[in-house]
């Protein structure tokens, strides 16, 4: 189950906190860490702050965007330390570790993101994600380190394992209805499709665009698309593409 987690850090700044990160994945069981665009990577100050998790960190995959390190994920939780203009779904880290072991149980690809340590994810990353998490630190002192950051998510993610596998549910196979569900890449593509189809029959503004899309996303990201319901969908939009551009609509039986 613990293999279906990946732990994503966005844009890391100081190698150390990248070893302080793998080492605290390693002490709650964790293994896969994949790097977006880190400023410097590999580093000895990465090695020394690891202390033991080296192994992580030569397993570690980097990428260039946060789409890359997404890739076949099917439930995205992201941190964030302040309030957005968009309300999103947001969940408590006790509450964060419970859905990643319910969703990593069920076979699903699921992905812990963490940003930058100056500015942490932009309104863009994280629309990117299907629930926002929030450490409650002390308000009067409330930037928490990186790795730390990581080693609270951890930790919960391990409560909760440690109870799924006293109620024997850490073992449990894999559910079909998940492996049917669209992957992270595939509701980008989606997205991009609906974008594209809602400035050309002029409901969108790109120039003035607002919120519209991020209230999509958030509609779309709190249900389950199945990856039948997908095909339709963008059968849907392509079709109405084509009725924009003044094309005759053809039944797929004619």
């Amino acid at each position: 189950m613990l293999q279906n987690i990946r732990v994503v850090l966005v844009g890391t700044t100081h190698p150390g906190n990248i070893g302080g990160a793998a080492r605290a994945m390693k002490n709650m069981g964790l293994s896969r860490l994949v790097l977006v665009d880190p400023r410097i990577f590999p580093s000895p100050d990465a090695d020394a702050r690891a202390s033991g998790a080296t192994d992580i960190l030569e397993g570690a995959q980097v990428v260039a965007t946060l789409e890359e390190a997404l890739f076949g994920c099917r439930l995205v939780l992201g941190t964030s330390a302040r309030d957005r203009s968009l309300p999103w779904p947001m969940l408590d880290p006790r509450a964060s570790g419970e859905k990643v072991i319910e969703r990593a149980g069920e076979g699903a690809e699921v992905a812990l993101v963490f940003g930058r340590e100056h500015a942490g994810l932009t309104n863009e990353e994280l629309q990117r994600c299907h629930f926002h998490v929030h450490i409650p630190s002390d308000p009067t002192f409330s930037s928490l380190n990186l790795a730390a950051a990581v080693q609270v998510l951890s930790y919960e993610v391990r409560v909760a394992w440690l109870a799924a596998a006293e109620q024997g549910e850490a073992s449990r196979p894999a559910s079909a209805h998940d492996a049917e569900l669209a992957t992270m890449d595939e509701m980008e593509g989606f997205y991009t499709h609906l974008e594209a189809t809602l400035v050309a029959i002029g409901f969108l503004d790109p120039e003035k665009p607002r919120h519209l899309m991020a209230r999509l996303r958030r509609l779309y990201g709190r249900s389950e698309v199945e990856r039948s319901e997908l095909s339709i969908l963008r059968g849907v939009l392509t079709e109405t593409q084509k009725a924009a551009r003044g094309e005759p609509y053809k039944r797929k039986d004619q």
